[in-house]
């Protein structure tokens, strides 16, 4: 395992370029794709990257508020005693790599955009404590959990919404006892949990490579003035009423919205827990801004490149690449391999287009339509299609970018390992679709 570490590491030290440098390659990768075997001029290309660009701003801007306030709630005086506590726990390197992995998984399985947050600050607060601990290693296990497709996995549930687009295409309702929290779905992420703990706790790092955990110089902080010596505009800046007061917006929305539609979370959900949260639990707005000024440095990669991929989903989509990927895996497949290349396909699309809602609506009406005239299990084939699409996240580093933002790492640090548990988390995926489409 070892040795398998070093390679893996040395061949991504060498060759994976920043994550913006990755960004745009692949959109010259697309443009070119779009020219040769789909025949569209370099104009039309072009055209389809500028429309789909701005398509995603509304989805960037949620994911650098869920980890804007995110981890501003980490900085609360509360939060800080909780984590102190927590990351007191392990002793050793391995103790840390399991209590990280475990409250990643954990978190992810309740919302992805939560277990990001809760998974990056907790790497990092543990990282200072623990010695002889490559922290590296570490991110890299806090982010294994996102393979993880729990309640909050957009495909699974869009097919089990009344009225959904594939509904109007014929295909039944299917519901989440079917898919999410079947049998044999329930057994592949209980393996997949069991496996990440086994992974990582074997890639131990020789002691002349560990890379542990460096904390910055924390920024100066100006002397609080007595309440005496402030002005108008200084005590309200400094004033706890006001952080309660503007607090009870999301509050009694949050309140009246759950009484509504139960506790279901989204992403924008999240965010306004994490937002009310952090005004409570921050002594004034001040304190409060401070910390949103710490954390927006975190932010800097998804403002840069969520449209960069934005415009690579849109020439993908707009050009047909994302057909031609889906009929080839079609046209190769019978009853008892389709949910294999279906998971397969869905993996590699997702490179392109990291967007699981997004890929479902461009190749799901594709897949659905296949799984009937082959006759394979549609409720497998759907599970299929969301464990693929979070499969390769953990080598894309589109959805590594909040985690690495808290972190203070780039992708190259982490992909290494990344790699390694991409290759043995698709064999028990994969393997796990081939052994139920023959039962």
């Amino acid at each position: 395992m070892k040795t398998i570490t070093r390679l893996c590491l040395k061949m991504v030290q060498n060759y994976l370029p920043d994550a913006f440098i990755l960004a745009v390659l692949l959109t010259f990768v697309v443009f070119l794709g779009g020219i040769f075997w789909m025949d569209k001029t370099a104009l039309q290309m072009i055209e389809y990257w500028g429309k789909g660009y701005s398509s995603m701003f509304v989805f960037g801007m949620q994911m650098v508020l869920v980890l804007l306030t995110g981890y501003v709630l980490a900085l609360t005086p509360v939060a800080r005693k909780v984590l102190n506590k927590v990351t007191s726990i392990p002793k050793t390197p391995q103790q840390a790599l399991g209590l990280t992995a475990l409250v990643s998984i954990a978190s992810c399985y309740i919302n992805w955009g939560f277990g990001l947050v809760i998974g990056a600050v907790l790497a990092k607060e543990v990282g200072k404590k623990v010695k002889g601990l490559h922290f590296p290693l570490l991110v890299a296990a806090a982010y294994g959990g996102e393979i993880i497709r729990g309640p909050s996995s957009s495909i699974p549930l869009v097919s089990a919404t009344p009225g959904n687009f594939m509904e109007k295409l014929g295909l039944p309702i299917i519901p989440v006892s079917e898919t999410l929290y079947s049998w044999w779905n329930i057994g592949m992420t209980l393996a997949i949990v069991v496996m990440l703990f086994v992974i990582y706790f074997n890639m131990k790092p020789s002691e002349g490579e560990i890379v542990e955990y460096i904390e910055k110089e924390p920024e100066k902080v100006d002397p609080v003035l007595a309440k005496k010596d402030m002005t108008f505009a200084e005590k309200l800046e400094n004033s706890y009423w006001l952080n309660a007061l503007f607090g009870l917006f999301p509050l009694l929305y949050l309140g009246a919205n759950f009484s509504k539609i139960g506790f279901n979370l989204n992403l924008n959900l999240i965010i306004l827990i994490f937002l009310t949260l952090s005004l409570y639990l921050h002594s004034s707005p001040n304190t409060f801004l401070k910390a949103v000024a710490q954390a927006i440095g975190a932010c800097r990669g998804i403002i840069l490149q969520f449209p960069l991929y934005a415009g690579v989903s849109g020439m993908m989509t707009s050009s047909g690449l994302v057909d031609l990927v889906s009929l080839k895996f079609v046209e190769i497949s019978n009853a008892h391999t389709f949910p294999l290349f279906t998971f397969l396909s869905a993996g590699l699309v997702n490179i392109f287009i990291p967007s699981g809602g997004g890929q479902w609506a461009i190749q799901g009406p594709i897949v659905v339509k296949a799984a009937q005239t082959l006759g394979a299990d549609i409720p497998q084939t759907i599970m299929a299609f969301a464990w693929g699409d979070g499969w390769t996240n953990q080598i894309q580093p589109f959805w590594a970018l909040p985690l690495l933002g808290v972190a203070g790492l780039s992708a190259r640090d982490i992909m290494g390992y990344c790699v390694i548990w991409t290759v043995v988390s698709g064999v028990i995926i994969g393997g796990a679709f081939v052994v139920l489409s023959f039962m």
